[in-house]
C-alpha cells in the first residue's frame, strides 16, 4: 500500500516539506503509547518548542476580559458579564483537556496490537497528482474540513474541474437559526458551548462544506474573540454568519462589513473612537493584519485612518432594548422620556457627530476621508492584493508559494475588482495547486483534524467530543488567541497536542457505535499513499476498530 516509486508523472521520490515532516514526527511520537518520557523524545525532535498552547493561553486561562461598552449609549448596563458557560463535557472516556499548569496528558485505554513507528523513516512518498482521482481527494482535503462518503463520490464521479465549479459556484447553505444567539442581551446570554455547537454541528452536515471551510479562514483572519466582544449580544453570532455570507464576495465589501461588524466595534475599540478622540486600534490592525501587511505604510497613515474610521456605535437589538428597559423598571429607575429604538440592521450605526470632518493625507493622498474612502485608498495598493493572495495560499495550498504564483494570482484579484470568489478559482484551477510538493503540505488545524475524522466514519454525533478536546488541542472557535488569528502547520505541534489527537481519536472510536469497514478507506481517504510504517500497521491487524485507528491517528491523516 505504501508508495515508493516515482508516479507515472516522473516526481523522483522526496521528503515531504518542513511543516509536513515536523507534524508527522510529532504524530508519530503520540502514537508511541507505551511510552513514558514524552519529553525527552519531544526534545529530541524539537518539536515541544513550537506548542501553540503556549500562546493560546495568553497567561491566566481564567481571564474573560472585559466586554467594551457603547459610551453613545446612557442606557448600557455596567455591571460585569457573568462568566461564560463552558462548552458541554464529552461523554464518558473522553480526552482530558490540558490544563493551564500545563500538566501531562492522561493516556487513553491502550490500542493493542500496533507497531511503534519508526521516527528516522517512513515519512516518504512520491505524490500522486498525476491521478485524476488523487488530485481530487487533494482537492477536498484542501477546502472541505472532511469529506463524508457520499461527498467524496460525487466528487470522485464529477471530476477535478467540474468540482471545482461546484465548490465555488454553489450558492452558500446557511445553518439553521439560533434563537438563543440571536436574541441575547445582557439578562439573557447564549452560552458559548451553544454557539460552539451550532457552528461544529453544521460544519459536520453543510452540504456546502467549502463555505465552512471558509468561514473558518475568514474566522482566524478577521479575529473577534467572546471574550472581549461578550455574549450579552448577537454580535458574534453575527460575524460568523457574515463571514459566511461574505466569503466569496468582494473584499471591498467584506472590509466594509469587518469595519461596522458590531463585534468588530466591540473587539477593536472602533466605537469608542471619535475625531476628536481616535482610537488607533483597528485602523492599526486594519493596515497590519487585515488588508496591507508590516511595512506597506507608515505611522502618519495609521493617525490619518483612525480619524477617518471614527463615528460608528453599536446597534441595539430589540430585545436588547427591551432588556435594559426592564433593568430600570427592575431598579425603579425612571424611564428615559424619549426611548430607546431598535435599530433596523445588524451593523455598526454611524453617528456624523462623533466623525472627523476635515482633511487628511494617507497612503500619500491628501482630501476629506471617511470609511468608504479609507477602504478605496488600501484597495488601490498594490500590497493589498498581494497580502490576501498570499493568506488565501499559505492557507489553503501550501505554506511558501512562489513569488510568481502571487504575482500572477494578485495582478488578476486586482484587475477583477478584489472578487475573491475569481481568486479562489484561480487558486484551485492553477498548476501549481496540485504540483507534487504541494501534496500533504498542510497541517489540519485542530477543528479540521476532528471534524474529518468524524466524517471519515460518518458519524454526525461527535460534537461534544470535539469541544470537550479544542482547548487541549489549542483551537477554541470563537476565542482565537490573539488579534492575529491562529498559527498554522508547526504552531499545532507538540508532544502533548499529537497525544491529545491520538486520544480524540480513541475516544470517538469508542462512541461511535457502528463504523464502516475500513476495506479502501486508506485509497478513499489517503489515495492509498502509505508510508512503510502505517501500511505495516494496518497489515497487522484485522480489527475493524483498530484498524481505523491507525488511519486516523497516522501521520498520513494529519496532513492535507
Amino acid at each position: 500500500m505504501g508508495k515508493n516509486a516515482p508516479s507515472a508523472a516522473g516526481p523522483t521520490r522526496r521528503t515531504v516539506l518542513v511543516t509536513a515532516l515536523t507534524a508527522a514526527a510529532g504524530v508519530a511520537t503520540a502514537r508511541l503509547l507505551g511510552l513514558r518520557d514524552l519529553g525527552r523524545v519531544a526534545s529530541a525532535l524539537n518539536v515541544a518548542a513550537t506548542d501553540p498552547m503556549t500562546d493560546a493561553m495568553g497567561g491566566d486561562e481564567m481571564d474573560m476580559g472585559t466586554t467594551t461598552m457603547d459610551p453613545t449609549d446612557p442606557m448600557e448596563m455596567s455591571s460585569p458579564e457573568p462568566m461564560p458557560e463552558a462548552p458541554p463535557a464529552a461523554a464518558p472516556r473522553a480526552a482530558p483537556a490540558v490544563a493551564p499548569t500545563r500538566a501531562p496528558i492522561t493516556r487513553q485505554e491502550l490500542v493493542t496490537g500496533i507497531m511503534p513507528p519508526d521516527l528516522a523513516t517512513g515519512l516518504d512518498w512520491v505524490a500522486p497528482l498525476d491521478r485524476e482521482s488523487a488530485k481530487v481527494g487533494h482537492l477536498l482535503r484542501r477546502t472541505t474540513i472532511g469529506v463524508s462518503a457520499a461527498e467524496l463520490d460525487r466528487a470522485m464521479t464529477e471530476g477535478y474541474q467540474k468540482t471545482v465549479a461546484r465548490l465555488v459556484d454553489t450558492p452558500v447553505a446557511e445553518p439553521p437559526a439560533l434563537p438563543s444567539a440571536e436574541n441575547a442581551t445582557n439578562a439573557a446570554y447564549v452560552k458559548l458551548g451553544d454557539l460552539q455547537t451550532w457552528w461544529v454541528d453544521w460544519m459536520v452536515k453543510s452540504p456546502t462544506p467549502f463555505a465552512e471551510a471558509l468561514t473558518l479562514f475568514w474566522h482566524g483572519h478577521f479575529t473577534s474573540d467572546y471574550r472581549k466582544v461578550g455574549l450579552g449580544s448577537p454580535f458574534m453570532y453575527w460575524q460568523n454568519l457574515t463571514w459566511r455570507r461574505m466569503s466569496l464576495g468582494k473584499l471591498g465589501d467584506m472590509l466594509f462589513q469587518a469595519t461596522t461588524d458590531p463585534a468588530m466595534l466591540r473587539y477593536l475599540d472602533l466605537l469608542t473612537s471619535t475625531g476628536k478622540s481616535p482610537n488607533e486600534n483597528f485602523a492599526r490592525e486594519f493596515l497590519e493584519l487585515f488588508t496591507m501587511g508590516v511595512g506597506n505604510y507608515i505611522e502618519d497613515d495609521v493617525k490619518a485612518a483612525a480619524k477617518a474610521l471614527a463615528g460608528w456605535r453599536q446597534p441595539q437589538t430589540q430585545a436588547m432594548v427591551d432588556a435594559r428597559l426592564a433593568a430600570l423598571a427592575k431598579q425603579n429607575k425612571p424611564l428615559p422620556s424619549n426611548p430607546p429604538k431598535a435599530d433596523p440592521v445588524k451593523t455598526g450605526v454611524f453617528d456624523p457627530t462623533r466623525a472627523y470632518t476635515g482633511t487628511l493625507t494617507m497612503l500619500g493622498r491628501t482630501g476629506p476621508f471617511d470609511t468608504k474612502g479609507v477602504i478605496q485608498r488600501v484597495l488601490e495598493q498594490d500590497a493589498t492584493a498581494t497580502f490576501i493572495t498570499r493568506k488565501l495560499l499559505t492557507y489553503f495550498a501550501t505554506p511558501a508559494p512562489s513569488p510568481s504564483w502571487v504575482a500572477r494570482l494578485s495582478g488578476s484579484y486586482r484587475r477583477s475588482g478584489y472578487d475573491t470568489r475569481a481568486l479562489v478559482r484561480d487558486m484551485l484551477l492553477s498548476p501549481e495547486f496540485t504540483a507534487p510538493e504541494t501534496y500533504r503540505a498542510l497541517v489540519k488545524s485542530p477543528t479540521e483534524y476532528m471534524v474529518s475524522a468524524a466524517k471519515a466514519v460518518g458519524s454526525q454525533t461527535l460534537t461534544r467530543t470535539i469541544l470537550a478536546n479544542a482547548n487541549g488541542l489549542g483551537q477554541t472557535l470563537f476565542d482565537p488567541p490573539s488579534v492575529g488569528g491562529w498559527g498554522d502547520n508547526e504552531y499545532w505541534i507538540s508532544s502533548n497536542t499529537m497525544l491529545q489527537r491520538a486520544n480524540y481519536i480513541t475516544t470517538a472510536l469508542g462512541q461511535t457505535k457502528t463504523l464502516p469497514p475500513t476495506t479502501g478507506a486508506d485509497q478513499r481517504l489517503l489515495e492509498g499513499v502509505l508510508g512503510p510504517r502505517t501500511a505495516a500497521e494496518l497489515a497487522a491487524t484485522k480489527d475493524e476498530r483498530k484498524r481505523w485507528y491507525v488511519l486516523l491517528a497516522s501521520p498520513e491523516f494529519n496532513l492535507k
